[in-house]
């Protein structure tokens, strides 16, 4: 299932350059030292990837408290099946649910701190937008944290949203330095193809979920097992004799 993190990332990222695109663009890169522009855009990418990290922890933790209930599977077949719905239904629809509105007044914050960032040039200052970047509201990003607590596992929920947000760094690059490169029809083919790959994701969820015994697909769920092994034998007139000596 991690393989499928950044994979998603791959191709969720020409959705991430419509959408962080004007963040990545507006950045106060040097553009006539071409080794500092590696080192800026690398602490830009650092930032982003360590508040993935972090989203991840938190839901890898939920995810494997959930686990530890025993609600593992149905957890993983829950998931699949709401990544499937939220691409079925319609975009109106989706507004009323959207997964941001609680978090406004956070967000608003967010992206005051991300403006005042990008009128700085100091080192720090790539790291501080990336960082700020990775937790503005996406749909992607939400569907990749729902990976992350199907997992059931703290660290692999991390390593999750860490690969997702590695995917991006491919397409996020080339677009900062060469600009828009595609044209619209392929854009609009690709954004096509995003939610057929979030359902396919969903289903490999579900499949995950139902433990049919299928390799690396759906493998049976591991079921706790207890070994005892003891010898049992009827006592020899030898073993009565060495307890009658004992006892005296």
């Amino acid at each position: 299932m991690l393989a499928t993190a950044f994979l998603f990332g791959l191709l969720g990222s020409f959705h991430c350059v419509g959408m962080c695109g004007p963040i990545a663009f507006l950045l106060p890169l040097d553009r006539n030292n071409s080794v500092k522009k590696i080192g800026q855009l690398s602490l830009y990418h650092g930032g982003r990837l360590f508040a993935y990290a972090l989203i991840g922890l938190v839901f890898g933790l939920v995810g494997k408290g959930l686990n530890l209930f025993g609600l593992q599977q149905q957890l993983t077949i829950a998931i699949g099946l709401l990544m499937i719905v939220l691409v079925l239904l319609p975009y109106k629809q989706f507004q009323k649910i959207s997964l941001a509105k609680p978090l406004y007044r956070i967000i608003g914050k967010v992206k005051s701190n991300l403006g005042a960032a990008l009128k700085k040039k100091s080192p720090d200052t790539f790291l501080t937008i990336g960082f700020l970047n990775g937790f503005l509201p996406c749909g992607l990003v939400y569907m990749a944290v729902f990976g992350a607590l199907a997992v059931g596992n703290t660290w692999e929920g991390s390593l999750y949203m860490v690969l997702f947000g590695a995917g991006t760094i491919p397409l996020m690059t080339t677009a900062i330095y060469i600009g828009n490169f595609l044209n619209g029809q392929v854009r609009q083919r690709i954004r096509k193809a995003i939610p057929v790959f979030v359902i396919l994701i969903g289903c490999l969820f579900v499949l995950r979920g139902l433990g049919l015994g299928i390799p690396y697909i759906s493998p049976k769920p591991m079921q706790p097992t207890i070994e005892a092994n003891y010898e049992c034998h009827n006592p020899t007139m030898a073993d009565v004799q060495l307890t009658k000596n004992t006892n005296l």
